[in-house]
């Protein structure tokens, strides 16, 4: 076996059913190697929205996407996408080639310090020296990164470990033959070389696949951190809990906790992954006026929520309120703002402990629920209104309120854009648990097409939308061609105002100008067209409708769809930008 089979043995044995790529030589043996252990080997066309992908299939499956990219430029077109997936602490493994180890420093092709620049943004990364520590490094790379804080890791492969023995010796003119050296000099590098192949795959063959990760957890609390939260909890006549995407970094657990919040009887905000866990219309979910609740309650409990910018570094937070909070990171659990109780765990472990002794006075709070249900009911009424408003152009919100009509109970909604985005998080109710992916705290732009190709793969009966402002499509239309090609159906819907809306609303009224905001009312549906997928230009809502039947029809018939919305501006976001 040479070395890239060894690894696909490894991503079998660790249960990886996909592996995401853009081909080079560098990995060539890892990529066949996986086709011929069953794993499917799905290409992109720019090596960031693999790792988008890997992150996607973290998030939904709960085991360590993987991508492997080239050396060099493969592996810096990634960097954006592994930042993203350690601020939102998804975990992933990035495999990356990299020059033959006799070869660094003399300017081999694409030979770079990619350690140098990998290390600040993973949890864990190694460079890989002999044939023999390559399935260990596979190994424990799955292990660091489903530990404790969850996040990227990067494996280097150099290409002289991963091909076979025999093609590695004749490359170095290493092999044992009778060619007799032309001088002293050429026969000390010949023995040089030899030698050096031969550490190289020394006891290659002595791996084990069978043996199981160990290690992996979490800082777990105690019986008397629930008991404190739970006496606190009691006292409350005003609780609010607000539960982010860290509680549910375990989709096998996403579940029984949407039962444990259910059956606490506490009125709760839910954010980022978060996000639909409670379905799309649960009695105790509030999804407006989330600073006016705060601001009002006398308990707040943040479960995988850090007091960051979305908090207002914790100035959200009312100061005579009792706060817990329960985080996995100990830097986040106090960052800004120091709990009352800080709870060093899983927060979605958590909670769900929580649950099974704490016994909600179902009377207790009934009015305060109540009030923050009917503000919620005004703001709705509010967003309805807008939504009513007519405008040059299809009104954004009128168009996210008729999806949301339409959506089904196996919708998956991927958010990829600004405004047009932000938009949807107040119209658009996902439908249940893992049903909403976005970047997460990092805000990146661009994970559009990887996050759909990640969920749609692990979900394949799920109809997966992405949402796309016109600005962030461009990032990730060419992967319509990977949808075409590898029959991945997913539907987009761009919002298109020609603009960068989210920055120029504020940018013209502070400074006066739109310098760099402007852009054209594209045809980002023909370029689906010329990628092997189908699309549409709509300017109406009646034309929205029937686009989103021909999008389903498509779908059916594994081909991707496309609809470019014409969307009006608008003011509903004003005063919205954070920096």
């Amino acid at each position: 076996m040479n070395g890239g089979t060894l690894i696909a043995k490894e991503l079998t044995a660790q249960g990886v059913k996909f592996i995401f790529t853009l081909c080079g030589g560098h990995i060539s043996p890892i990529l066949s190697g996986c086709k011929s252990e069953g794993i499917r080997v799905i290409d992109v066309r720019n090596e960031a929205n693999a790792v988008f992908a890997a992150d996607a299939v973290s998030r939904c499956s709960g085991i360590p996407g993987v991508a492997a990219v080239t050396a060099g430029p493969g592996v810096t077109n990634t960097i954006t996408a592994v930042k993203n997936a350690s601020m939102a602490q998804s975990p992933l493994i990035l495999i990356g080639g990299a020059t033959a180890t006799a070869l660094r420093g003399r300017g081999a092709l694409q030979d770079i310090d990619q350690m140098k620049l990998m290390k600040p943004h993973v949890k864990w990364a190694i460079s890989v020296k002999h044939v023999r520590d390559l399935v260990p490094a596979v190994k424990r790379g799955f292990r660091i990164a489903q530990d404790k804080v969850p996040g990227p890791v990067f494996i280097e492969c150099p290409v002289d470990l991963l091909y076979d023995e025999d093609l590695v010796r004749e490359w170095y003119g290493a092999k044992a033959d009778d060619t007799p050296a032309k001088s002293f000099a050429d026969k000390m590098l010949k023995i040089y070389l030899r030698r050096h192949v031969k550490k190289l795959f020394k006891n290659k063959d002595q791996v084990n696949f069978s043996e199981s990760v160990s290690g992996i957890g979490f800082t777990n609390h105690s019986a008397s951190d629930v008991k404190k939260v739970q006496k606190r909890l009691k006292k409350s006549e005003k609780p609010v809990m607000l539960i982010g995407s860290q509680a549910v970094l375990n989709p096998k657990m996403a579940e029984g906790l949407a039962k444990a919040i259910s059956a606490m009887n506490i009125p709760v905000y839910l954010s980022g992954m978060a996000r639909g866990l409670l379905g799309a219309d649960h009695p105790l979910q509030v999804r407006h006026k989330r600073r006016l609740a705060l601001k009002e309650a006398d308990l707040i409990l943040l479960a995988g929520v850090p007091c960051d910018f979305r908090l207002d570094y914790g100035r959200h937070i009312r100061p005579s309120a009792y706060y817990i909070s329960i985080n996995r990171s100990r830097k986040d659990l106090n960052k800004n703002k120091r709990p009352n109780t800080g709870v060093h765990s899983d927060p979605g472990t958590f909670l769900t402990d929580l649950s099974s002794v704490f016994i909600p006075d179902e009377n207790k709070l009934h009015g305060w629920i109540d009030h923050l249900k009917k503000r919620d009911g005004e703001r709705e009424a509010e967003i309805s209104q807008k939504a009513e408003e007519k405008l040059q152009g299809i009104n954004p919100i009128e168009l996210f309120r008729e999806m949301d009509k339409i959506l089904g109970d196996n919708s998956i909604l991927i958010a990829d854009g600004g405004d047009f985005v932000a938009t949807s998080a107040y119209t658009l109710k996902p439908r249940k648990p893992l049903s909403w992916l976005d970047p997460g705290v990092f805000g990146t732009l661009g994970v559009g097409a990887g996050f759909a190709l990640g969920a749609k793969l692990c979900n394949p009966d799920s109809e997966v939308w992405i949402i796309y402002g016109d600005g962030s499509s461009a990032y990730s239309l060419a992967e319509y061609d990977t949808f075409h090609r590898h029959e991945i159906p997913v539907i987009s819907v761009v919002g298109n105002d020609a603009s960068w809306a989210q920055i120029a609303r504020e940018q013209i009224e502070i400074l006066h100008d739109d310098v760099a905001t402007v852009l054209a009312y594209s045809d980002y549906d023909k370029v689906a067209v010329g990628y092997g997928g189908e699309g549409e230009k709509v300017n109406t809502i009646n034309e929205f409708q029937d686009a989103i039947e021909k999008a389903r029809l498509a779908n059916s018939q594994k081909k991707p769809y496309l609809i470019n919305a014409i969307i009006s501006k608008t003011d509903f976001r004003k005063g919205s930008i954070s920096m």
